[in-house]
């Protein structure tokens, strides 16, 4: 990370010189550089990236119609008290996703709910409150079972099911489940949630939440307006997300297999 107590740790490791960090900000600044947020990202790895260029030049030429066959899915929490960093970076314009400008953290944390929800251009799925620690007979019997399989079915027979690698979805007895059940499950690259739509699905209903005044008081009011803020988001505005696979794609083996703007 490009921080100004990175740079003078290192200039004092490498050179041996002691300064200060108002005159390592006064020399950047001469630079043309300034302090920004750094994007936040999952940790990729080599193996990660040349995964993710893989994945992305097998979809690279899928077409819109190919992409309405797919459910994406994806569980994710919810917190009443949303952490806001603070953290800054040091970068030029255009440089939002170089080396040492993206901050890379696991997810999550605080009082929250979580909940899995499904979304295709044609169709969405109820969003389901996940109570406890999901596993993988729990993913089988409470999700895949009553709400991914029906809506499989809706999409038609050559519907696929995105799903992560989370260890309840790639347990042995959901893998046996969805060969029994003739279910299309597409592979996934490890570490990858900027190239799954449904992401901006958290992030509107964020948004959606975060428009009720005042807060949500507790986990179960939050849970409410969750639900009811998933309805009400637009079909057009699911159908905008899936329609980005391609871009999505472009952008990732542009970045060589690293983080997009997604």
């Amino acid at each position: 990370m490009a921080t100004t107590n990175n740079i003078r740790q290192h200039l004092q490791a490498t050179t041996k010189t002691v300064v200060s960090g108002q005159m390592i900000r006064n020399h950047l600044h001469n630079f043309g550089l300034r302090a920004r947020r750094p994007v936040q990202g999952t940790t990729l790895t080599a193996n990660h990236r040349a995964a993710r260029r893989a994945w992305c030049t097998q979809h690279v030429r899928w077409q819109r119609q190919q992409w309405a066959q797919v459910l994406f899915t994806d569980e994710s929490r919810f917190c009443l008290e949303p952490a806001d960093g603070h953290i800054r970076v040091w970068r030029r314009r255009g440089e939002r996703f170089v080396e040492g400008a993206v901050l890379e953290r696991q997810r999550f944390g605080g009082g929250s709910v979580m909940v899995w929800r499904g979304i295709s251009t044609r169709l969405r799925t109820p969003l389901y409150h996940v109570v406890g620690n999901l596993t993988g007979v729990r993913y089988q019997n409470e999700i895949l079972q009553p709400l991914v399989v029906p809506a499989l079915q809706a999409i038609g027979p050559r519907a696929i099911l995105q799903d992560d690698n989370a260890p309840p979805h790639r347990s042995a007895a959901v893998n046996t489940f969805l060969q029994q059940a003739r279910v299309n499950r597409m592979l996934w690259p490890a570490n990858s949630p900027d190239l799954n739509p449904i992401e901006h699905m958290w992030d509107e209903l964020c948004r959606r939440v975060q428009q009720h005044h005042p807060p949500p008081a507790n986990l179960g009011q939050l849970l409410q307006w969750l639900q009811q803020e998933w309805n009400g988001v637009p079909r057009a505005f699911i159908c905008n997300l899936i329609h980005s696979m391609r871009q999505r794609c472009v952008e990732c083996l542009a970045h060589n297999g690293g983080h997009t703007r997604y």
